[in-house]
């Protein structure tokens, strides 16, 4: 599990919230809204998607590869906007002093929980069908970073009325499949707060109470080298490097970096 020069070499997972929505500043948007379920993002949370994304690159360390994203409206609008971060900044750059090209897929796994804890009850569909549609979800992300070859771990989206363990099983069952489909990249997954307050509590320590918008887990694994069979690190399992935007029950309780 070390390269030709001994290095150990590492896959790196940001799981990151999106940004502040809509509904929870205008009070009277959902009144009028064609989709009362699907809130953008409030205005300043463009720059606020933009900002997670430049400390991100400074934490990794290393170039985001791929984005997974809900298809929720508020999601996609912050990929766009983290994206465009991680694809500015200079130190980032390949050889040719280009930014790494980045790739993007929306993933029904990553969804918000579906069910009246998390989808206010008065704005929910009534048939249950979020009418989302992965080609117009793409509208919403930057031209040219698609990649229409990456197979969803979910294909359609959860059952209405999950229940809230179901979803956070969903989530780490998503986070562990991308993981292990593209085990030598690097992946943000940009999700909602239930989604990152689930992956975070399975490998930080302390009991966590809330997750502020754009925040983030950064969670790190060993990988094999090219060639290594990845038999080799199938009970490699992630651990926590650090946090972002995060509140515990217990001030004193931090995460223990690795």
């Amino acid at each position: 599990m070390v390269n030709s020069d001994g290095r150990q070499l590492f896959q790196s997972v940001v799981v990151m919230r999106h940004g502040p929505r809509l509904d929870n500043f205008d009070k009277l948007w959902a009144a009028t809204a064609d989709r009362p379920w699907d809130p953008p993002l409030y205005s300043p949370g463009k720059s606020l998607a933009f900002d997670a994304g430049k400390k991100i690159r400074e934490e990794v360390g290393a170039p985001i590869h791929r984005v997974f994203v809900s298809p929720f409206l508020r999601c996609l609008q912050t990929a766009s906007e983290t994206i465009r971060a991680l694809s500015e900044e200079p130190d980032i750059a390949g050889a040719a002093g280009n930014p790494p090209k980045i790739k993007v897929s929306v993933e029904f796994g990553l969804s918000e929980m579906l069910n009246t804890i998390a989808i206010r009850p008065k704005v929910a569909p009534k048939d249950g069908d979020f009418k989302f549609v992965i080609s117009q979800c793409e509208t919403h992300l930057p031209p040219g970073t698609i990649d229409h070859t990456a197979e969803q771990v979910y294909k359609k989206l959860p059952e209405w009325q999950e229940t809230q363990p179901d979803a956070r099983a969903r989530y780490m069952e998503v986070l562990r499949a991308l993981a292990d489909k593209y085990p030598s990249e690097n992946l943000l997954l940009i999700t909602h707060g239930e989604g990152v307050l689930s992956v975070a509590s399975a490998f930080m320590e302390g009991d966590i109470k809330w997750v502020e918008y754009c925040g983030y887990s950064h969670l790190r694994r060993a990988i094999p080298a090219a060639g290594e069979s990845c038999q080799s690190f199938a009970g490699e399992d992630f651990t926590a490097q650090s946090e972002f935007g995060f509140t515990f029950h217990d001030s004193s309780a931090k995460p223990s970096p690795s």
